[in-house]
């Protein structure tokens, strides 16, 4: 009764893979530890070695980010730029040609005609310019109630909000310049 029992040590039951776990062993800590280091570069050796790295780390954070720009790429796009909704302005205005994207070719051949000494061409550079305001003037009212109209039907849910003035400013710079880039063909249907 109060003797000593031997008692059999219990067999370990086989590890059974958790539904849902990794699958594999927690590595150690000195293995994670050497996946985790990087090379470790010299510091500086003055002030002006220093800053040349800081200037060349930013360059290249400047490239990447304009080219994430010129992509399209939500990641580095300015906050106005950034949404769905956006994406879809910019399509709709890249895809058609509009009067506003040759708006400055067209006021720098006026104002060159304008200094001609021929009278119909003075008189021509005279009335011409607010001809062609109100020109893109109407075409960004059309674009504008293009744009929320197609926006209201693809995105529901989403703000429509300034995505009239959005489209009709971009409308109004020359394609080549646009920034972000033009992600559409002119005559390209804007993607759903």
């Amino acid at each position: 009764m109060f003797g000593r029992r031997t008692q059999e040590a219990p067999e370990d039951p086989p590890q059974v893979a958790k539904p849902g776990g990794k699958g594999r062993p927690t590595p150690k800590r000195s293995e994670a530890q050497k996946k985790r280091l990087q090379p470790i570069t010299a510091p500086p050796a003055d002030r002006k070695e220093a800053y040349k790295r800081v200037r060349e780390r930013q360059a290249a954070e400047r490239v990447r980010m304009r080219e994430g720009m010129a992509r399209g790429d939500d990641k580095y796009l300015l906050k106005r730029d950034k949404g769905p909704v956006r994406r879809l302005a910019r399509d709709y205005v890249d895809s058609r040609r509009t009067i506003g994207s040759y708006l400055m070719y067209v006021l720098f051949a006026i104002v060159v005609l304008s200094l001609l000494p021929i009278p119909a061409a003075r008189l021509f550079g005279l009335f011409a310019p607010p001809v062609l305001l109100l020109a893109v003037f109407v075409e960004g009212f059309t674009l504008n109630l293009g744009v929320k109209k197609l926006a209201a039907r693809r995105f529901p849910d989403e703000s429509t909000r300034g995505i009239g003035m959005y489209a009709a400013l971009r409308a109004m710079q020359i394609r080549r310049l646009r920034q972000p880039a033009p992600q559409v063909k002119l005559g390209e249907r804007p993607a759903a």
